[in-house]
């Protein structure tokens, strides 16, 4: 078992750091009070090429596997960039995936180039109001006219980045469900163009005001007569579940890495200030009830980070690995959790306050917590899937 990375990974893992260190933490400070999108920050890293890491070679990328493009993640976050600087590219990173697999030869030439060089942003379009989790329960409906074009009704909620988007991946009904048929059948997937949907008055975006991430807006979209063209279908008609689950186990191991950055740059502030902050004529951090809660976010961290690069070592092995994704992100979501606590704690009363930036580490880490997966929905599917017990919903 070798666990090093290679020349190749490390070189990734300095350059991106190297890159990241030019947005400090109060450039990402300002720009989630603002409810700011971080241009520069986005602009750099798009000059540079990261974008595309995943992107195959014949399309302007990099041509990597998902255990590189994790690094790349992980270091962004790590630099306190957060959530806020992930969000700008990680869409980008597995979102595409589907259209690598599935997308016709027009397709990927018109959207993976521009997405690689950073000037095309994609958005993921899946949740619903009324169906959230259960992906099977949505209403979105694609009705096929006549002359071949689909119109899209419907709602879709959460959907990261929308307003900044001239693409949108977007899953639809093209059957209505009936009883008795799988659940999962008669579901399409599209890659619409939001900007011309926005522009004809057929797609209203909302802008959703949430706890944290707030540099990356989230937005409520609503379809209401949305005419496509055929040629924006995904592949085959009523297949689109299918294709979509072919995002999910790399979209969970890059958001595994995520949380592990988002823990380390909170242990690492939290470590510096115990060592500095002085009570009772001894550095607090001298205290055991101080040390051991950061000693303890330490270790679950560098184990969380086992599994998930296990994780992603089987995914670009071809390798199945539900059961490892699925284990790596509750494992990373709780350990970058538990570090950006115990970074509050650490701070005591000045945790609370925004110019220590451990307070918005908190929000970005709990937020790992909920999405793209809650933590029970995990735990769902490891009952189900690895013990083999009854399935509970």
């Amino acid at each position: 078992m070798d666990f090093a990375l290679t020349t190749e990974q490390e070189d990734i893992r300095k350059a991106v750091r190297a890159l990241a260190a030019r947005f400090d933490d109060e450039y990402w400070a300002e720009h989630d009070q603002a409810v700011r999108f971080p241009e520069e920050f986005y602009d750099a890293f798009a000059d540079a090429g990261w974008l595309g890491i995943a992107v195959p070679e014949t399309y302007g990328g990099g041509g990597l596997g998902v255990l590189e493009a994790a690094l790349l993640l992980e270091e962004v976050a790590a630099s306190g960039a957060g959530m806020n600087g992930c969000s700008t590219m990680h869409l980008t990173i597995f979102g595409l995936n589907t259209i690598v697999k599935h997308g016709d030869e027009a397709m990927r030439s018109e959207v993976l180039p521009r997405a690689a060089d950073g000037s095309l942003h994609v958005c993921f379009g899946v949740t619903e109001p009324d169906a959230g989790t259960d992906t099977t329960r949505i209403s979105t409906f694609a009705r096929r006219e006549a002359g071949g074009d689909y119109v899209i009704d419907g709602r879709k909620v959460w959907i990261t980045k929308a307003g900044r988007s001239q693409k949108m991946v977007l899953i639809a009904r093209t059957t209505p469900r009936t009883a008795g048929a799988k659940p999962t059948d008669g579901m399409s997937l599209f890659l619409v163009d939001l900007d011309e949907g926005v522009a004809s008055g057929q797609v209203e975006l909302r802008a959703i005001p949430k706890m944290g991430r707030n540099a990356v807006s989230s937005y409520e979209v609503v379809m209401d007569g949305f005419r496509v063209p055929a040629a924006a279908r995904v592949g085959e008609e009523g297949r689109g579940f299918r294709y979509l689950l072919d995002g999910l186990n790399p979209e969970r191991i890059l958001l595994a890495h995520e949380a592990l950055g988002i823990g380390r740059a909170a242990l690492g502030r939290a470590v510096r200030y115990a060592g500095e902050r002085v009570v009772f004529d001894r550095p607090i951090g001298q205290n055991q009830g101080i040390a051991f809660p950061l000693a303890e976010a330490a270790t679950r961290l560098d184990a969380a980070e086992l599994v998930a690069r296990h994780a992603a070592w089987r995914y670009d092995e071809g390798l199945p690995c539900g059961r490892e994704a699925n284990m790596a992100k509750w494992l990373c979501a709780d350990a970058g959790f538990q570090s950006a606590d115990a970074a509050v704690q650490t701070h005591g009363g000045m945790g609370y306050a925004r110019e220590y930036h451990v307070e918005r580490y908190f929000r970005e880490a709990r937020l790992l917590r909920l999405a793209p997966i809650s933590q029970e929905m995990v735990l769902n599917y490891v009952a189900q899937h690895v013990l083999g017990l009854p399935r509970s919903y």
